[in-house]
């Protein structure tokens, strides 16, 4: 036989005594049931495999990497273009991007730059990422959320 076996037994020592005939373990599947489900398996192999399935279940699962940008409310031009150039090779490369305007001291009175500054940027990655969170002003920062767009 196999290492695991499946019999149609209702009673625990004849299960107990194949399993120890065969060298195996009796291994509850489901005690909620009347009578409860037991399979004779080799128990440790059992486990291996079960930690198996979960490592490439795991292994498989994508990580989201977040990457930031810091803007002032009155970041010039060249500053701004060099900052695009990352946030795109941050996309591209799959990562999400938050971008965010930090308001120092008073500068909180330009948080319409700030807005205007986080939207252009938009505009401008539009076509490697989408915006899954508009700017948003949490405290002294206007947040915005830019996801990766999937590439077919």
């Amino acid at each position: 036989m196999g290492d695991n076996v499946e019999v149609g037994i209702y009673n625990l020592e004849k299960g107990l005594a194949i399993a120890d005939d065969l060298g195996l373990d009796l291994v509850e599947i489901s005690p909620n049931a009347n009578p409860p489900v037991c399979k004779v398996m080799d128990y440790k192999k059992f486990l291996y495999e079960q930690k198996k399935r979960e490592k490439a279940l795991k292994s498989k699962a994508t990580k989201v990497v977040i990457k930031e940008i810091r803007f002032g409310p009155q970041t010039d031009n060249h500053d701004y273009e060099f900052k695009k150039k990352h946030a795109e090779k941050f996309l591209k490369d799959g990562a999400k991007l938050k971008a965010f305007v930090f308001f120092k001291g008073r500068s909180i009175i330009y948080k319409d730059q700030g807005e205007i500054l986080l939207l252009r940027l938009a505009q401008d990655l539009a076509e490697v990422g989408k915006v899954e969170q508009m700017p948003k002003l949490e405290g002294k920062r206007m947040i915005m959320f830019i996801a990766p767009i999937k590439k077919k």
